[in-house]
Order: C-alpha cells, then sequence, then structure tokens
C-alpha cells in the first residue's frame, strides 16, 4: 500500500509531539537518536507542529547557551493525545520508525 506524503507528515507530526510530552525526546539530538530522522526532518517537523494548532515551545535552560534547552506540548489544540498514545504501534510501523 502506498502512503501519501500527507499522511506520513502528519503522523510524523502526532509522534513527535509525543515524543516531546512524554519526555522520551526533548530536543532535536534526542528525537534523531529515537527515531533515525534526520537533522533538517526532525527541525522541519517541530516547525510545522503549529499547523496543527499544537503550541511546542522552546524553553532555554537557565545558564545555558547556543540554544540548549528542550521542547515542551503547551497545548495540544483540536488533537487528543490520547489517541496518539493507544495508536503508537500503528504510528510506528507507518513511519518506519523503531
Amino acid at each position: 500500500m502506498d502512503i501519501s506524503k500527507t499522511r506520513t507528515s502528519f503522523y510524523r507530526r502526532l509522534y513527535v509531539a509525543w515524543l516531546i510530552d512524554s519526555g522520551t525526546a526533548r530536543n532535536v539530538p534526542e528525537l534523531m537518536s529515537v527515531t533515525g530522522m534526520p537533522r533538517r526532518t526532525a527541525q522541519d517537523t517541530l516547525n510545522a507542529l503549529g499547523e496543527l494548532d499544537i503550541d511546542c515551545a522552546f524553553e532555554q535552560a537557565e545558564g545555558e547557551r547556543n540554544n540548549a534547552g528542550r521542547y515542551r506540548i503547551r497545548d495540544w489544540g483540536p488533537i487528543d493525545p490520547r489517541w496518539v498514545a493507544g495508536h503508537l504501534p500503528q504510528i510506528k510501523a507507518l513511519l518506519g520508525y523503531p
């Protein structure tokens, strides 16, 4: 079955938001490590969360410089994070993530 780019992009955004919100991956290097996605894909996905009305903010670590810190989901908007959590195996399989 061919999966559209629209669908994979949507599920990638949901998965990244879940990873951040669950504390599994809170910055770009951690996202890359958990998913195997390239840096640019991780950055682009983070930047695109707002298109789904998911409010994701970067919090600079106190006393640190050079963008040291973590991302935090402040609001899931219209997305139900329980649905995402309940469908993680399917989402990961569709995206080919471990």
